[in-house]
């Protein structure tokens, strides 16, 4: 971690520390939270998709669905594609941001690495 991200840090923890309710948490506690968030949200995208292409092949099994009725569900998963993927793009930004600012203890143990 930079000295400008241990600086912020240390200020946020010592304006944090007499609100109530606030929890102190390790770095590498808040790090893991980060990450297993960002692997929550792309779980519930997984399950969105799933339940979308499950929503498709009920319509293809539907008797006597017309064209109009096919382009309308069409569209409909169209537009849901299109939402997981803009909400894959922030949760993409929020890695970077978890990885570009964030060092692990073993990289601060390892002054050759460059890693870091």
């Amino acid at each position: 971690m930079t000295v400008s991200n241990t600086n912020a840090m240390n200020s946020m923890n010592n304006a944090c520390a007499s609100c109530p309710g606030f929890v102190s948490k390790s770095m590498d506690e808040v790090i893991l939270n980060l990450l297993e968030s960002i692997a929550m949200q792309e779980n519930a995208l997984s399950h969105i998709l799933c339940a979308e292409s499950q929503k498709m092949q009920t319509a293809m099994e539907m008797d006597g669905l017309d064209l109009c009725k096919l382009l309308e569900i069409n569209d409909s998963a169209t537009n849901m594609v299109h939402a997981v993927a803009n909400l894959e793009l922030a949760l993409k930004d929020k890695l970077e941001f978890v990885t570009n600012n964030f060092c692990y203890s073993s990289c601060d143990d390892d002054d050759d690495n460059d890693d870091c």
